[in-house]
């Protein structure tokens, strides 16, 4: 039994119009919270989004005081990857499928200073390293647009549960492009913001890949949410210059005329799908109808060496992992075993016993040949990959010094079926067609630079294609005012996915 009816105009508003709703005590959260997870009940087994639901918790929460901020009462969902003291985060790994976190991570806390009510968890595989979310543990999250298809990742669940009007907006983040690529599959706005622009605690990586925030529906939601949460805390390891002024003031304010650069052309020279391409260039052609200036241009990169290079990066993700598995039995009695082993022996002990247990396996295909391959890499090697990417990094720079902002595919196609990346293939084969599909999103985040997906296109079978931009670091207030100016000169907020069977 609940103490509230859900409120029947729930898909009508986005994140901060349920909000003004709230504060104009129009609406009570509670109606919100039903509205959500009636949504969440009828739509979820189909679409497999949400993966551990807390409902019981999110109704206490809404029929007591909520905290007065500016999603105070609006429904969210948090990632599989963020940290919450006493609650279960497994990663999307069978092996992490028991893990209870020991603190909770500081942009979560922002969210809940800022009123927003957590429904439960969403969906990522694992680890957050591939661009569709097929977990083993959960197994795959569907594509409200077509649920044959991916919905992208890593923050796949969270953008499926947007795009299927379950909440209006969630948590998302973004370490080689997993809040644009979902954004883009699904038909949402995705900003990945400035590195150091939102808190880092307790992950604090060396290479400063990662940022987290949201997607949604809406320009003013995500500016909205990045004025809740934008700041470094204490010893974080990166700090984005302070803004001029509020994000969602940004938003609202149209651009003078912009320099703004396109490609349809990946970096290493390949032009993307038709469908893509034809986004590319309607997105181009509007932005030359609001007046801003529009050339066909793109940094000049070494597609292949800045390939080659993240991915050695990426492949730490993993090891680290794993090394930290290993240093934690190595504290046990079984350690003296496991030291005699070797490392890279030592863990496969460890994940066959495990998958003893689960009767799964303890980690998925590419996680492990990601993490075998960085254990035989030398530092040198991976010295020699920050300094290349670091050398791009001054090319990017000094290219967006010629121009305001670089207009490129998120994608290089449209939205893989689920399935079609296969971990079981050779790697090299797998890390080509990873290359092919991902080959844009990587540049804003070892950069560190501002970047967004902004959903301006759909193909002729219904799917979404967006429209990426990166920008100068430091300067969202750019892009959320172009994002706002396209928002009203081409909107999308009636688009809608079919609601997908119950």
């Amino acid at each position: 039994m609940t103490l509230f009816e859900p409120f029947a105009d729930y898909e009508q508003h986005d994140a901060t119009g349920l909000a003004d709703l709230v504060s104009q005590r129009q609406v009570h959260p509670g109606e919100l919270v039903e509205a959500a997870l009636d949504r969440i009940t009828a739509r979820n087994p189909a679409i497999n989004a949400v993966i551990r639901p807390r409902f019981a918790d999110a109704r206490s929460q809404a029929a007591g005081p909520v905290p007065e901020g500016p999603f105070a009462g609006v429904p969210f969902l948090i990632k599989d990857l963020a940290f919450e003291e006493g609650e279960q985060v497994a990663f999307g790994s069978v092996f992490f499928r028991d893990y209870r976190a020991d603190t909770t991570s500081a942009l979560i806390e922002r969210f809940r200073a800022a009123g927003l009510i957590s429904l439960g968890r969403t969906n990522t595989p694992e680890f957050g390293l591939l661009p569709s979310t097929e977990p083993t543990l959960y197994g795959p999250t569907a594509n409200p647009w077509s649920l044959a298809h991916s919905p992208g990742g890593s923050s796949g669940g969270a953008a499926a549960a947007v795009a299927s009007g379950m909440v209006p907006m969630a948590h998302a983040s973004d370490g080689g492009g997993s809040i644009r690529i979902p954004a883009s599959a699904c038909g949402l706005f995705g900003l990945k913001p400035t590195r150091g622009r939102t808190p880092q605690r307790p992950l604090s990586g060396p290479d400063g890949l990662p940022v987290g925030l949201g997607v949604s529906r809406s320009v003013r939601d995500s500016a909205r949410l990045l004025d809740a949460v934008h700041g470094a805390v204490h010893g974080d390891r990166w700090h984005a210059p302070s803004p001029a002024g509020s994000f969602a003031e940004a938003a609202r304010r149209h651009p003078a005329r912009l320099r703004i650069a396109y490609t349809i052309h990946d970096f290493r020279g390949r032009r993307v799908h038709p469908d893509v391409a034809e986004g590319v260039l309607a997105t181009a052609r509007l932005c030359e109808e609001l007046g801003h200036e529009v050339l066909e241009d793109r940094p000049a990169v070494d597609g292949d060496q800045m390939a080659a290079s993240f991915l050695l990066l990426w492949e730490a993700v993993p090891a680290s992992v794993f090394q930290l598995i290993l240093e934690e039995a190595n504290e046990q009695l079984a350690g003296r075993i496991l030291r005699k082993l070797g490392d890279w022996r030592a863990m496969r002990l460890i994940a066959r016993l495990d998958s003893r247990k689960s009767k799964q396996p303890a980690f998925e295909p590419f996680t492990w040949a990601l993490a075998k391959r960085a254990n035989s890499t030398r530092s040198g090697v991976l010295a020699k990959a920050y300094g290349d990417l670091q050398a791009i990094t001054y090319e990017a720079a000094d290219f967006l010094e010629r121009v305001d902002l670089f207009l490129s595919p998120v994608l290089g196609t449209p939205p893989v079926r689920t399935g079609e990346i296969d971990q079981e293939i050779d790697l090299d084969d797998l890390i080509e067609q990873l290359v092919e599909y991902v080959s844009f999103t990587p540049l804003a985040n070892f950069t560190g630079f501002p970047a967004m997906t902004v959903p301006l296109h759909w193909n002729d079978t219904g799917l979404p294609i967006g429209s990426h931009f990166l920008g100068r670091f430091g300067e969202e207030e750019m892009l959320l005012g172009l994002a706002g100016q396209l928002e009203t000169a081409k909107p999308w907020w009636d688009r809608r996915p079919p609601t997908p069977a119950q």
